[in-house]
């Protein structure tokens, strides 16, 4: 999923994140700045509001041209990434107008990627429903068929009367 702005949610350990480099470009804040008040405030970013990248993580990401390769400038450590709770708290962290308008736009790109993951999933198992469905008229249908075959066969001919001695 993209916000208009064009920042990506990844999914990365089952989790819905945001990259650190993109958080700053939204709070148009520079990223080494952003980090640093992060590092300084380590403590109000737990595990599930916010973690580093392994370094696994980090080479699948810059492979599929996520983030830049460190050999055309980029990062050479694995970035921070934010969870939506994780990202209302840097807002709290950066304190302008942009960062608490931002943090409104990013809860709200979250509730809606939240809403499309749940619609889908209600859509899945209406079809699952229907799939059972469909078997048990296929059974249905099956039998039917196999009591109605002795009838589509052609009736047997009689046989003909002998004529003569």
């Amino acid at each position: 999923m993209k916000l208009e702005l064009d920042i990506p949610i990844h999914s990365i350990r089952g989790e819905a994140v945001i990259l650190d480099s993109d958080l700053a470009k939204l709070y148009r804040v520079e990223t080494s700045a952003f980090n640093q008040s992060i590092a300084r405030n380590l403590k109000r970013f737990p595990r599930d509001f916010s973690f580093v990248l392994t370094r696994q993580e980090f080479i699948s990401l810059t492979s599929q041209s996520v983030i830049s390769k460190p050999a055309r400038g980029g990062r050479t450590r694995p970035p921070r990434v934010f969870t939506e709770h994780g990202a209302l708290m840097t807002a709290t962290l950066l304190n302008s107008d942009r960062a608490v308008a931002m943090s409104v736009y990013v809860i709200r790109a979250f509730v809606q990627m939240r809403q499309t993951v749940l619609s889908n999933q209600t859509i899945f198992k209406r079809l699952a429903e229907i799939d059972k469905d469909l078997l048990l008229h296929d059974r249905a249908l099956r039998d039917v068929y196999q009591k109605l075959l002795p009838l589509l066969q052609p009736a047997p001919v009689p046989p003909k009367p002998k004529i003569g001695f």
